[in-house]
């Protein structure tokens, strides 16, 4: 089989997989060498441009009858099973469009070639404008970089990323950085969940707009969790549903701040190809917005294909989420488990070697913190939170001391 002919399945089964990323395709149908393909590209257009999704059930529906022609559910299925990853799909379009552009210059010169008149001449030279377009890439040239590093430099100080809402933390990493992937790692119940949604909840009040993807709690979990930070009562409170007055004026009130936040919280996506999709849905629904993303928590992430080890499976998680935040210029806060082996130690400060399948994941993440608190072990109450900074790709690495009311899980700092 010919490369251009294995970049066409690759394409398709992508869009197949992961429906979203047929939004910013370059792509058109008459990039594609086969007919066949060319058939399966112009119904999945023909969806995106009415809103429909594209998947394996809905191409094979919105085929109809033609699905014989293209080779049957059995193609499809084969295509969307084919896809190792979907982060290769620009290298993939790229196969197609140069190779459809250097068709047309063969043409155009044949063309030229019999009549040397002056339309052959016209069309031969759109053609070599056209494989000129098709070569080109979206990276900046060495000048560029410096200019803008030196618009930078020029531009009103402060910090880069989005605000965390924890001073000392901002001060060291300049917030949430839009491409990073931050990894938070602590053990169960040390208070990683309750610190994702203050990280959601202060970024949503900044004016930010924040996609939290639960794996493990249902979505109203997660919002009385909110209200009891925001409104600064008893968690426990939510078993019994006994509250006092007072509960109920601040929670009124808090529920009516978290309404108009622009908060979306995912709990139906389990696999990453879902997560990624859903990521780029909202991104490119509201361009604009100051997108942060949140997911708890990665062990529980499930991932297409066999892998001989789950290392290397985790690893191909980190790897798709890293190179998604690169894309779409967000900040993607990953939260992890630790092993067992941190309690074996004296000092249990959590090391960069506790995390789970840890390999690839040191590799990957821009940042990688770890959730610590005395407490927790001592069982005497200190209401503080130790956020140590392992690795930090742009900037130093320590420690910031937080305060924590658990009651409430709520840090402050």
């Amino acid at each position: 089989m010919n490369p251009n002919a294995q970049a066409e399945q690759a394409i398709l089964g992508i869009f197949l997989v992961d429906g979203a990323r047929i939004d910013g395709t370059t792509l058109a149908a008459h990039h594609f060498s086969s007919a066949h393909h060319r058939q399966i590209f112009a119904v999945m257009w023909r969806m995106r441009e009415a809103g429909t999704p594209v998947d394996l059930v809905t191409v094979t529906a919105a085929l109809g009858e033609g699905i014989e022609q293209v080779g049957g559910v059995s193609y499809l299925l084969e295509l969307s099973q084919s896809v190792p990853t979907t982060e290769n799909l620009h290298v993939y379009e790229k196969v197609l469009v140069e190779a459809y552009a250097v068709d047309r210059i063969k043409e155009s010169a044949l063309g030229y070639a019999r009549k040397q008149d002056e339309g052959a001449l016209e069309q031969l030279k759109a053609a070599l404008n056209e494989t000129g377009a098709a070569v080109e890439t979206d990276e900046l040239t060495i000048q560029e970089q410096l200019q803008e590093i030196a618009s930078d430099m020029t531009s009103s100080p402060g910090q880069t990323g989005f605000a965390t809402g924890f001073t000392d933390y901002d001060k060291m990493t300049g917030g949430s950085q839009p491409g990073d992937l931050i990894i938070v790692a602590a053990r169960p119940s040390m208070g990683k969940t309750a610190f994702a949604l203050n990280l959601a909840m202060n970024h949503c009040k900044t004016g930010g707009s924040a996609d939290l993807f639960s794996l493990e709690m249902g979505g109203k979990h997660l919002l009385q969790r909110m209200i009891s930070s925001e409104a600064r009562i008893d968690g426990q409170k939510w078993r019994s549903m006994c509250f006092s007055t007072e509960d109920y004026k601040r929670s009124f009130y808090a529920i009516g701040e978290i309404a108009d936040w622009q908060l979306r919280i995912h709990e139906r996506e389990q696999a990453i190809h879902s997560i990624t999709a859903k990521i780029r849905e909202s991104v490119r629904k509201c361009p604009d917005e100051k997108h942060l993303i949140i997911i708890d928590y990665l062990q529980l992430i499930n991932v297409k294909g066999r892998y001989e080890r789950r290392d290397l499976e985790v690893g191909a998680i980190t790897r798709e989420l890293k190179l998604l935040a690169r894309e779409l210029q967000v900040p993607i806060i990953l939260l992890s488990q630790l092993s067992r082996g941190v309690e074996q130690r004296q000092d249990k400060r959590p090391m960069m070697s506790d995390l789970r399948e840890s390999g690839n994941i040191e590799q990957d993440a821009d940042v990688i913190s770890f959730l610590y608190r005395d407490d927790y072990y001592t069982q005497e109450g200190s209401n503080l939170v130790e956020v140590i900074l392992r690795k930090q790709r742009n900037g130093p690495t320590g420690t910031v001391v937080l305060g924590f009311e658990k009651e409430f899980g709520r840090f402050s700092g």
